[in-house]
C-alpha cells in the first residue's frame, strides 16, 4: 500500500514541479507525514529527480526546443552546486535554508509582477549569457542541500534572461537533474537511501515529467506564467508555515 502512496506522490510532484518548480514542497512533506526520515527523503526525492527532470529534458531536446551544445557549456555549474549543497547539507540547520528560500522566491515573485519580460527570444536560445553562471551555481547549491522552491527560481532566472517557457523549463530540468545527481552521490555515499521508498517515488516522478511536459507545450506563455505565480505563493506560504511552527 505503502508503494502506490510514494507512486502518487512523485507523479503529482513532478508534474506540478516540472511545469512551475515547487514539486519538493509536495514531495517532502508527504514523505515525512508517512513516516520516511529527513535524510532518506531528501535522498529518494534527489534520485527520482534524477530520472524524472532528465526524461522531460529528453523530450524537449528531441523536439529541438533546447540545443544541448548550450546545455553542456553551463552543466559543470550545476552539477558542482549539487556536490557543495549535499557536503554543506550537515552544517546549516533545515530552518536556515527554508528562511533563504522564502527570500529568494519573495524577490522572485516581486520581481515577475514588477518588472516586464524580456522579449522572448526563439525557443532554440543560441547563447547562454556569462551573468546567469553564479545564479545556476547558487541554486544548485540550495538543492543539494534542500532543494523545495529550486526549480522555481530557476525558471525565474532564465525567463528574466530572455529565455522562452518552453526553453526555461528545458535548462530548468537539465539542471535540476545536474545538481541532483550530484547531491545523490554524496546522499548515497552516506547510507540514507531507503530503496523502497526510493523505486516507487521515481517511478512516479517520471510518469509525471512526461505528462507534463507535453502539456506544457500545449498551453500559452500567459497560462504558464500564472501558474508559476501561483506555485510561487503557495510555496512562500507553505516554507512560512514550517518556519512559524
Amino acid at each position: 500500500m505503502n508503494e502506490i502512496i510514494y507512486f502518487i506522490i512523485g507523479f503529482i510532484g513532478t508534474f506540478i514541479g516540472t511545469l512551475a518548480g515547487g514539486g519538493g514542497l509536495i514531495t517532502l512533506p508527504a514523505m515525512l507525514v508517512t513516516g520516511v526520515p529527513i535524510h532518506s527523503a531528501i535522498a529518494a526525492n534527489k534520485f527520482s529527480n534524477i530520472f524524472s527532470s532528465f526524461s522531460s529534458f529528453f523530450v524537449l531536446l528531441r523536439d529541438k526546443k533546447i540545443k544541448l551544445k548550450q546545455a553542456l557549456i553551463v552543466a559543470p555549474f550545476s552539477l558542482l552546486g549539487g556536490i557543495s549543497g549535499g557536503l554543506f547539507a550537515t552544517s546549516l540547520s533545515e530552518n536556515s535554508m527554508t528562511i533563504i528560500a522564502i527570500c529568494l522566491l519573495s524577490v522572485a515573485l516581486i520581481l515577475n509582477f514588477i518588472k516586464k519580460n524580456p522579449k522572448e527570444r526563439n525557443e532554440n536560445v543560441d547563447k547562454v549569457p556569462k551573468k546567469v553562471v553564479p545564479y545556476l551555481y547558487g541554486i544548485g547549491v540550495y538543492d543539494g542541500m534542500f532543494g523545495p522552491g529550486q526549480g522555481t527560481l530557476l525558471m525565474y532566472s532564465f525567463l528574466h534572461h530572455g529565455f522562452s517557457y518552453i526553453s526555461a523549463i528545458a535548462f530548468t530540468r537539465f539542471q535540476t537533474f545536474l545538481s541532483c545527481l550530484g547531491a545523490f552521490l554524496i546522499f548515497f555515499t552516506s547510507g540514507h537511501l531507503n530503496w523502497n521508498v526510493t523505486v516507487y517515488l521515481a517511478i512516479g516522478s517520471i510518469l509525471g515529467a512526461q505528462l507534463s511536459v507535453r502539456f506544457a507545450q500545449k498551453i500559452s506563455a500567459k497560462h504558464l506564467q500564472f501558474i508559476l505565480r501561483i506555485v510561487t505563493v503557495m510555496l512562500i506560504l507553505q516554507l512560512s508555515y514550517r518556519i512559524i511552527w
